[in-house]
């Protein structure tokens, strides 16, 4: 059987690292465009780092069949800016004197169990509509860790399936040298 040239990706939709970074996308927006004042640099930083996070999940991934350089950086983007995002909710929480969630606080181990069962955001955007700015900005950041290791993870599979196989130039002599009978 011969390789594809240029391989079908699964659906970066069905990705957990995306699907949580949508989530995330959406409680940032609500977030900023309710709780802070209009007007506020920091609404379009968040809401555009966040935007990131999940748009270079995308394009990574739709890159993915003719460069695995380009998807390992576009992710590495992703991680960065999801980063940069959860910066901003503990400076939110700092700035606002809020509380953030302890790692053994009861608040944190629910909302990390909470974040392993679900990735739809129409669940956390009903939690966060009934709920203080401080606690949204407080779950978001256990989302966005949770992102940081699926993104982890995932980085590391591709890493590790590109030592193993190569990328699209190899795979270009592979294909080249099939079709040829070598």
């Amino acid at each position: 059987m011969s390789e594809n040239l240029i391989p079908q990706r699964g659906n970066y939709k069905k990705l957990l690292s995306y699907q949580k970074a949508d989530v995330i996308f959406q409680l940032t927006y609500y977030f900023c465009h309710t709780y802070l004042q209009k007007g506020d640099r920091t609404i379009d930083q968040m809401v555009q780092a966040a935007r990131s996070g999940k748009q270079n999940i995308v394009e990574g991934c739709m890159a993915s069949g003719t460069s695995a350089k380009t998807e390992i950086k576009l992710l590495n983007v992703a991680k960065a800016s999801l980063h940069e995002l959860h910066e901003d909710f503990e400076d939110y929480l700092k700035t606002h004197s809020h509380r953030q969630w302890e790692e053994d606080s009861a608040e944190l181990i629910a909302m990390r169990r909470l974040g392993t069962e679900h990735n739809d955001a129409d669940f956390f955007m009903k939690l966060a509509q009934t709920r203080p700015p401080e606690t949204i900005a407080n779950m978001t950041i256990v989302l966005l860790k949770q992102a940081d290791y699926l993104l982890h993870k995932q980085l590391q599979r591709l890493s590790d399936d590109f030592v193993k196989t190569g990328g699209f130039s190899e795979r270009m002599m592979r294909v080249r040298k099939q079709t040829r009978g070598y």
